[in-house]
């Protein structure tokens, strides 16, 4: 274990998946087996001993993070002469289109689970409608910083983390739009995990030079998902060509056009979508804010995981 490949010092500690698989072993990390066929039933590109060797102990580290800081919330209202409960640990998920970044965070909430209320949202809920989009004439940057209301974002994460309810939106992946008049509500959950390609974007500057505030301020942990970029392209048009005969074949579907088209136009195009929208987005905006995250998970081929980063603290 090193800190750095050429050994010089850094902020963080790279642990390659070998040491994760003996955390897991030396300290007998137990799961139900009702509760491994259920992670591996979501459909999602998972093998067992990923979930073992690498999902169990980051779970576990969660924990430390949230008894922690749980009993740091109770000792500085005690200081302060305040009754006040424990705000919900906020974790956040990044990463590219198509990373995997979904199925870690529906992972953590099922590991994270037992004994607490853990919800999940996305920072889709918070997308423009397509009509708004249009208007503002970014619709072939839908998923870039500037296609969220980052407003109503970042006024949701406040409100949950003062301990009063809050609303997402909710989005269809299958209109490929904002379902009108749809909402999930969060109400004082012990733990909130929010998934996002920019959900570690920094604060942004205000007109008068003030500094504003940004989601992640309000994190108390979280994941960057990581992979080369032609890596993640290949799973993009992997998981495409997937679509074309799933979702994609739905009456209502946003992309019904690709289901009826020959396969190799159809990737072609998908290979399109990829370097002009979801592959500028990476290098420009999401990639850039993985150094902001308290872990960074690197991929290989196959979602294998090769090593874990964690920011020291």
């Amino acid at each position: 274990m090193a800190d750095n490949n050429d050994g010089t010092s850094s902020a963080f500690l790279t642990l390659p998946r070998d040491h994760w698989a003996k955390l897991s072993s030396d300290r007998n990390l137990g799961m139900s087996n009702q509760t491994m066929g259920s992670l591996l039933a979501m459909g999602d590109p998972l093998d067992p001993d990923h979930l073992r060797q690498v999902y169990l102990p980051l779970a576990e580290l969660i924990n430390v993070y949230i008894e922690n800081t749980t009993a740091l919330s109770a000792q500085s209202n005690a200081y302060l002469g305040l009754a006040e409960k424990p705000t919900p640990f906020i974790i956040g998920i990044a990463g590219s289109v198509a990373v995997g970044k979904s199925t870690t965070a529906r992972l953590l909430r099922e590991l994270l689970s037992i004994n607490r209320r853990v919800d999940l949202v996305t920072t889709d809920g918070f997308l423009y409608p397509n009509a708004v989009l249009e208007k503002k004439g970014i619709m072939d940057k839908k998923g870039f910083p500037k296609s969220y209301d980052r407003t109503a974002l970042l006024k949701f994460v406040m409100d949950v983390k003062s301990g009063v309810e809050a609303n997402s939106g909710v989005y269809s992946h299958i209109t490929y739009d904002i379902v009108p008049g749809e909402v999930i509500t969060i109400n004082q959950p012990d733990v909130l995990i929010i998934e996002g390609l920019n959900v570690l974007q920094p604060t942004r500057r205000q007109p008068d030079g003030t500094l504003g505030m940004a989601v992640s301020d309000f994190f108390d942990f979280s994941v960057y998902v990581d992979a080369p970029e032609p890596i993640i392209k290949q799973w993009f048009l992997d998981r495409f060509r997937q679509l074309r005969t799933t979702a994609f074949t739905e009456p209502d579907s946003f992309f019904r056009q690709f289901a009826h088209i020959p396969d190799d136009e159809a990737i072609r195009m998908a290979s399109d979508i990829w370097d002009t929208t979801n592959g500028p987005n990476l290098l420009r905006n999401i990639q850039p804010t993985r150094d902001r995250a308290t872990v960074v998970i690197s991929k290989g081929d196959n979602h294998e995981i090769d090593w874990v980063r964690i920011r020291k603290i």
